[in-house]
């Protein structure tokens, strides 16, 4: 991991721009963090367009630090400054012109985008949560938060380090990642916009009944896909908070 600049975006946050490989990426701490108390770790999942989201995310990253925890994201493959992955760029051009035309995706073109992006990006994860928790600054529980959805269920369901994900209903998901949230236990609070014009709400709630968890929370708020309440995000700190925070004992 090659950490490229540093900064304060305010006085409690600390910024690390960096690269791992050839993945661009943002690690964001409190400022308060001291190397001899690691602090617990939330991924924070997006969409794909690191510079379009990065408003989001470093407002995503204050609440994370307000918690005491500190917040990595990446930028997923064959999106942003990435290279382009032929067969991914296809499959998201065969999702536009059937949403353009007022359609749903079929099952094999969502297969088409989705299954290649987590495929590649699991393991993207997976390699920068390596290098980082080789560094004195880390070695809390993990937790793993946003979209795509897909993604995070995959990895709940292999990465045992990710103890607690906050999940967005707001992706395609293929028939197969249903069937792997068949495996995934860890506790989990999933977020639906029930109005998401372009997510399919049954398929989200087939997800969400599917997941072997013996905690999970569904939260489904009226609205489109960028109408999530500010509470919603409080609900789901309240989470993360419950779940990562050291033991008392």
């Amino acid at each position: 991991m090659h950490f490229l600049s540093e900064r304060r975006p305010d006085p409690g946050l600390v910024e690390r721009a960096f690269t791992l490989a050839d993945i661009p990426g943002f690690l964001w701490m409190p400022a308060s963090a001291k190397t001899w108390a690691p602090l617990p770790l939330v991924l924070l999942a997006h969409p794909g367009g690191l510079g379009p989201m990065y408003p989001r995310l470093l407002a995503r990253a204050r609440a994370t630090a307000d918690l005491g925890f500190s917040a990595v994201t990446i930028e997923l493959p064959s999106n942003g400054d990435r290279p382009r992955i032929p067969a991914i760029e296809q499959a998201r051009a065969a999702v536009r012109e059937t949403v353009t035309a007022g359609g749903l995706p079929g099952d094999d073109v969502i297969d088409s985008f989705i299954l290649p992006l987590v495929d590649l990006a699991v393991p993207e994860w997976q390699a920068v949560l390596d290098a980082l928790l080789e560094l004195p600054e880390f070695g809390g529980p993990v937790g793993y938060s946003g979209g795509v959805i897909a993604i995070g269920t995959r990895l709940a369901n292999v990465e045992s380090r990710v103890v607690a994900a906050g999940l967005f209903a707001g992706s395609y998901i293929p028939r197969s990642i249903v069937e792997e949230a068949r495996h995934v236990t860890i506790p989990l609070h999933v977020l639906l916009q029930w109005d998401d014009e372009g997510n399919d709400r049954q398929r989200a709630l087939e997800l969400f009944d599917a997941f072997g968890s013996a905690e999970k929370t569904l939260q489904a708020n009226l609205g489109g896909h960028t109408g999530v309440p500010s509470f919603a995000g409080e609900d789901a700190a309240r989470f993360f908070f419950r779940h990562l925070k050291y033991s008392e004992a």
